[in-house]
């Protein structure tokens, strides 16, 4: 039997439905913490490691708003947080949001940039003109978390797995991962640096990553 979520603090006491949403989100730090569930379900160090600026209190107090609020699930007894079908909904939120930040002037892209924070913003960033009639399957590998990447129809699909294996497999942390995905120096030179690691194809790995520009698209 599904429990009904508790009520939520009430923030902005309005019959706006943005407010509504930001009554259940709002809070510094909780989209962020969605952010860092998308793609799977997490540990609570290996939350906060996706999150370095939070303390460990803020961060217990924004889990358990959001699991009273129905967007995560808390398994007490393996100690795992998940998201709900009301918090997987939040992505395309996530998603408009990094689009509209590539409008927004002054962001620093040499900050922290968690592996979920760069994977959904190569959902965001995919040319459609470049991906069209490709289909392609990357690997990514963060040492912490590894994900395969499967462009069809032009259209990315990213699953967390405990080993990538695909055709070539890019390692590095969420900031040299980027530095691949959006940066100007080819990646035979990032390799060559040891900026990241690559194994299997440089030439596949090498069109898979043209395919995306850190650009608002038209």
């Amino acid at each position: 039997m599904t429990e009904t979520p508790k009520a939520t603090r009430i923030r902005y006491d309005e019959g706006c439905l943005a407010a509504h949403a930001l009554n259940v989100i709002g809070d510094r730090w909780a989209l962020l913490v969605v952010r860092e569930l998308v793609f799977a379900p997490k540990r609570f160090q290996m939350i906060r490691a996706g999150l370095p600026g939070v303390t460990a209190s803020v961060l217990t107090g924004r889990l358990t708003q959001l699991e009273q609020a129905g967007v995560i699930d808390h398994d007490e007894r393996l100690g795992i947080y998940s998201l709900t079908p009301m918090g997987t909904g939040l992505l395309p939120v996530l998603e408009e949001l990094c689009r509209w930040a590539l409008t927004v002037p002054g962001h620093d892209p040499t900050r922290f940039i968690s592996p979920s924070a760069l994977l959904i913003s190569m959902g965001v960033n995919l040319f459609p003109g470049r991906a069209a009639g490709r289909e392609m399957k990357a690997g990514f590998d963060f040492g912490g978390e590894a994900f395969e990447i499967h462009l069809t129809g032009g259209i990315l699909r990213t699953t967390a797995v405990a080993i990538a294996e695909a055709p070539f497999v890019l390692s590095g942390n969420g900031n040299t991962l980027a530095k691949a995905v959006y940066g100007a120096q080819p990646l035979p030179a990032l390799v060559a640096q040891g900026t990241v690691s690559l194994t299997g194809d440089m030439d596949a790995a090498g069109a898979f990553l043209s395919m995306f520009s850190l650009a608002p698209q038209s």
